[in-house]
């Protein structure tokens, strides 16, 4: 890392209809160093990205770049000034290539006239090998894994030349594995004297890729400082304003009567003979590798996906999982790893989203009552402390952590005793995460039974009464809160010596699993 500027924003300001977005922000990039931007959802982060990236543009500030004053009209002008963004929602189209998707919208030509594919597959493959990588550049991009797209993505912001890439959540969907591979790319980026914005809700990765961090709330500055400086108390104290001196708050009591019992449960190649129960108070933590099989059972469980062989008991009572509909009904609810396209409808408003699932309990005659309808609605809003400026305010425009309270709420309204998590805290940020736990602690505190399918193993740990560890669709083992650690977690998941057998007695039987 030098001490040149690359980059350096000056009194930023963004106002939104009825929002102060940004308030006075400061902020710059040197060359080859790591910058983390951190704050809750809201805080403003996305909003100065965009700014520099050109899709808004400030009501007052000055942004430099190189000492230069310039002013982005269009992300194509950042584009050609060296800035590169990569949203959290990738940009690429999925029955395009990869080597047109790294040149889309620049493809080599012959003569001006003709598209030369040969030099286009040529670039495309020596711009992937300078970053180690090696996919088929012939490939479509809906082929690839999550990790794979996140890296064309990265070869196409470097594709133009970028002197600053700005990377919004890149690990927020990536697998251990390919979050080392990408610290091992970015880390060859500031080789290279580039700068790199990195946004990111996951505190632990602060330390391990990033040189200095800055700390917006509210849309104002709190701070920057030097990562070795600083630790993750410290930030969480500057993001949310308080001392937060727990991660996971976990109130433990007496479990109550069995909620669900599932027996030898198939489906397909993704799950084989899954043996599981669940009991009223409790939360469930269910960890494994990612294609274990986890998210598998949560929709076979539900309905989503068709079940071939096994039994589903609720409360005792024999269910056949053939839809989403007749588990509600049984009093089964799933809050979805994507909230957004599984969990939600974006055009609608907030108040239709959370009473969609509930109609028929709340309006047993077919004739909705608004009066009503705006009762039960604003009473989650307040006890779920939802931030919408209105029930009538598009679902799309919440933050992450408040949809993912409207999706709870929605299921709420049906008055669920059964709620299957799904990476309940995925991309929110840490007030949220707080947030979202303590609700969890209500529902069991409440009666309900709650099972947790989490990639973060502090969450599973922190949160869980009992953990279900699985693998290649198999539940490996089953660890109480007491016995669990990381390191039995991750021997599970990954088939280790301890792994192979395990004789603890599942409805009075001993399973051996190869």
């Amino acid at each position: 890392m030098s001490d040149a500027l690359l980059l350096r924003a000056e009194g930023i300001c963004k106002q939104f209809p009825g929002v102060q977005a940004l308030d006075e922000v400061n902020f710059d990039l040197r060359a080859g160093e790591v910058h983390v931007l951190l704050g809750e959802n809201g805080a403003g982060k996305s909003t100065l990205m965009k700014i520099l990236a050109g899709a808004y543009q400030p009501d007052s500030g000055k942004i430099f770049m190189n000492g230069n004053e310039i002013a982005f009209h269009t992300p194509r002008q950042a584009q050609l000034a060296g800035i590169a963004i990569i949203y959290q929602e990738f940009n690429l189209v999925p029955y395009m290539n990869v080597a047109q998707n790294i040149f889309l919208g620049r493809f080599p030509k012959r003569y001006g006239l003709f598209l030369d594919h040969k030099k286009m597959q040529a670039d495309a493959k020596k711009l992937l090998k300078s970053l180690y990588l090696d996919l088929d550049t012939t490939a479509f991009t809906f082929s690839l894994g999550t990790g794979q797209q996140q890296m064309v993505e990265v070869a196409k912001a470097l594709s133009v030349e970028s002197r600053v890439l700005i990377m919004d959540e890149p690990t927020a969907s990536l697998t251990e594995t390919e979050i080392e591979h990408l610290f091992m790319i970015i880390r060859e980026l500031k080789k290279r004297g580039i700068g790199v914005i990195y946004i990111s809700h996951r505190l632990q990765e602060v330390h391990e890729i990033g040189d200095r961090v800055t700390v917006l709330r509210d849309g104002k500055l709190i701070g920057t400082k030097d990562v070795k400086d600083v630790e993750i108390p410290d930030l969480v104290k500057m993001m949310v304003g308080r001392n937060v001196d727990k991660m996971f708050e976990r109130t433990y009591q007496p479990r109550g009567e069995e909620a669900l019992r599932v027996e030898n449960l198939g489906c397909g190649k993704k799950l084989k003979d899954v043996c599981m129960t669940l009991h009223c108070g409790e939360i469930v933590g269910l960890a494994g590798l990612v294609g274990a099989g986890r998210t598998e059972l949560a929709h076979a469980i539900f309905g989503v996906d068709p079940v071939d062989s096994g039994k589903v008991f609720v409360f005792g009572k024999e269910v056949y999982p053939s839809s989403p509909a007749q588990m509600v009904q049984a009093g089964v609810s799933l809050l979805p790893e994507d909230r957004k396209n599984q969990g939600l409808c974006l055009i609608l408003p907030t108040s239709e989203n959370m009473v969609m699932a509930s109609l028929k309990k709340l309006f047993p005659k077919f004739m909705v009552n608004n009066r009503k309808e705006k009762t039960v609605v604003m009473d989650y809003i307040q006890d779920l402390r939802i931030a919408t400026p209105s029930p009538k305010r598009i679902v799309q425009f919440l933050s992450g952590g408040t949809q993912q309270k409207v999706v709870l709420a929605k299921w709420l309204c049906t008055e669920a005793k059964i709620f299957i998590f799904d990476e309940p805290t995925r991309g929110i940020d840490v007030g949220a995460k707080a947030e979202i736990h303590g609700f969890m602690n209500e529902l069991v505190k409440n009666g309900a039974a709650v099972l947790m399918i989490s990639s973060e193993l502090p969450e599973v740990l922190g949160m869980s009464d009992r953990i279900y560890v699985m693998r290649e669709g198999q539940i490996i083992k089953e660890l109480s809160c007491e016995e669990a650690t990381q390191e039995k977690i991750i021997g599970f998941a990954m088939g280790g010596d301890s792994a192979q057998r395990d004789t603890s007695p599942v409805f009075g039987k001993e399973v051996t699993h190869a």
